[in-house]
């Protein structure tokens, strides 16, 4: 049975190989399709696109987290930034929340000095249902596709956006590029073409990179705030 299960796992991870070696390819017949209908233009726009994200990424990671951990936490988000610096770029290198949790649970106890008891029960939940950064992309990838394919959305349908993006990203996996499942449901509520999701995917990764590491500090930012709800003291020793 054991050999029969490692043989099972092998095939398994030969075949993500051959996905990974044939996803450029497919790539190209995304872009390359949305391309002929809708010419070179539809090119352009992913840079304002890739910028705007990019910089609501860095508003919620440098000024909303900050705040909260400033005034309601009581602490220097400055420090905790520099206790989680280790779990901040793995998750950047890996684009894998739940990857990078064994390193975010010792930054935040180790580093930071948060109990092991809080860390160990809100870093796991957090790692599947706080996707800040997931959310965020979520709503602006949709805004942009329906900008590129023309379609008018009233204020009621960007709140239903708002709503679906929140929702979804409870639910997404915490590994690579999961949010595409979520976008995919969007659009389909929406009525927007799916294969127009072609053009995310030249930018997704590196965008991927981004929002993990978005993810990643909410979560820590979400325990320090528990631990100091708590009562306890941390962030006091040299980092």
């Amino acid at each position: 049975m054991r050999d029969f299960w490692n043989g099972v796992q092998d095939v398994m991870i030969q075949i993500t190989h051959w996905v990974m070696k044939t996803a450029p390819i497919g790539v190209f017949a995304l872009v390359a399709g949305v391309v002929s209908e809708s010419g070179l233009g539809v090119i352009l726009p992913l840079l304002n696109f890739f910028v705007a994200v990019v910089v609501g990424l860095l508003i919620h990671a440098l000024v909303v987290l900050p705040l909260i951990l400033w005034f309601v936490a009581r602490i220097s988000p400055r420090q905790l930034l520099a206790a989680m610096a280790p779990a901040l770029l793995m998750a950047f290198s890996t684009s894998s929340s739940a990857g990078t949790l064994p390193l975010t649970l010792q930054a935040l106890t180790e580093r930071a000095g948060v109990s092991r008891e809080t860390a160990s029960f809100v870093l796991p939940l957090g790692a599947t249902i706080n996707m800040d950064g997931t959310a965020l992309y979520e709503c602006a990838a949709v805004l942009f596709i329906a900008q590129v394919y023309g379609v008018e959305l009233s204020l009621a349908m960007q709140v239903l956006i708002v709503v679906l993006a929140l929702v979804t990203s409870v639910g997404v996996a915490a590994v690579p590029s999961a949010s595409l499942v979520a976008i995919a449901l969007i659009l389909g509520v929406l009525g927007l073409p799916l294969e127009a999701m072609g053009l995310l995917l030249v930018v997704d990764r590196v965008l991927d990179m981004f929002r993990t590491s978005v993810n990643v500090f909410s979560d820590g930012a979400g325990t320090a705030v528990m631990a100091s709800m708590n009562g306890e003291r941390f962030l006091n020793k040299k980092i």
